[in-house]
């Protein structure tokens, strides 16, 4: 079905088509007639963080940027979606346009610049959800455009203690580069006062609310050899949850001769998994086997997904290839991780 809606929605501009896109979804779900656009995946459950995933495969943020579509995007089949980025106060992001295909490439540049509702709206929506699929919910945390980062630490803090009771998992997001200044909160120096104050909060709410809920940190794919050891040590050192790695891209080099590379925003989807994946391997050999890795970043395929396994991921998470490839994607993600799991290719890394 995907197949002959997307002619449609690529005569759209590519923001318009991502909420026809969820409508549409939305419509499907409540009429019943989702299953026409594929079949859920068998179960493949998976550990990690000390809970347990229905499947491995995901929905990274920035797809239901204020929880509205949990559970349409539920019935699809992902293990887990993860919604955001939200912010303490709504806000409009970046002037439109502001979101690209390059279909040669297969991939999408965005500028969007967290635009979303805020986090009360998105508390709204995610206590009217179902969420009846057994799949579990990761809400992703930013700051706002205004706050400088000196005062950046009260908006994660605002934003973990009011979605801290509603999420599976929280994610701190500090490497998206639509939002002025934010990457620089992976500084080592910066990195350690941010998550540093984040986890005593994470325990203090685990005690206050019963329940300790992990909180995964997510990085850029465009750090130095040398910053991606300063993190290392940081999050070690903090004993966080997880690491998703990664964000979008700054760099144009695999999409230099596209007429949308002078775009500026984070570049996504095929271009960016060599380049993800080179990150992600190297915060494994790096992060002790107690700190899980969320491999994203290009996965189109199934073989993708099982690259991201065996470069040291326990889960993955997908976006813009399902704007190529519609919710089929899913279902081949998690059998190629599965195959992988029962016959292990010599010289990968072990499933966690």
């Amino acid at each position: 079905m995907y197949g002959l809606a997307r002619p449609f929605l690529f005569g759209l501009d590519a923001e318009r088509a991502h909420g026809a896109g969820l409508v549409a979804l939305e419509a499907a779900y409540r009429s019943g007639l989702n299953p026409l656009l594929g079949r859920p995946p068998v179960p493949f459950p998976t550990k990690v963080f000390g809970l347990t995933f229905p499947n491995p495969v995901g929905l990274a943020a920035g797809m239901d940027k204020n929880a509205a579509y949990v559970d349409a995007l539920f019935a699809l089949g992902f293990g887990f979606i993860e919604v955001g980025t939200v912010t303490p106060e709504p806000q409009e992001g970046n002037a439109k346009p502001r979101m690209f295909r390059l279909p040669r490439h297969r991939a999408v540049i965005n500028r969007l610049g967290f635009n979303n509702d805020g986090v009360e709206a998105l508390v709204r929506n995610v206590s009217r959800a179902r969420r009846n699929t057994g799949g579990l919910l990761g809400i992703n945390i930013g700051r706002n455009k205004a706050t400088p980062n000196e005062s950046a630490a009260a908006d994660y803090l605002f934003c973990l203690e009011r979605v801290y009771p509603l999420a599976d998992y929280v994610t701190v997001n500090i490497s998206s580069p639509n939002t002025a200044g934010l990457r620089e909160l992976q500084e080592e120096q910066a990195l350690r006062q941010l998550v540093g104050t984040l986890r005593e909060a994470q325990e203090r709410l685990g005690a206050q609310h019963g329940k300790r809920v992990p909180m995964l940190v997510k990085v850029a794919p465009d750090l130095s050899d040398d910053d991606i050891d300063a993190a290392a040590r940081v999050l070690t050192e903090l004993q966080v949850d997880g690491v998703i790695a990664t964000n979008t891209t700054v760099s144009r080099i695999a999409v230099q001769d596209d007429p949308r590379a002078r775009e500026t925003g984070g570049l996504s989807g095929a271009p960016l998994m060599d380049k993800s994946t080179a990150v992600l391997r190297m915060l494994r050999t790096r992060l002790p086997e107690s700190i899980p890795l969320v491999g994203v970043g290009g996965i189109l395929s199934g073989a993708d997904a099982a690259k991201k396994m065996a470069a040291g991921a326990s889960l993955v998470q997908c976006y813009t290839g399902l704007v190529y490839r519609g919710p089929s994607l899913i279902g081949d993600c998690v059998e190629a991780i599965r195959r992988r799991k029962e016959a292990p290719s010599r010289g990968n890394l072990p499933n966690r």
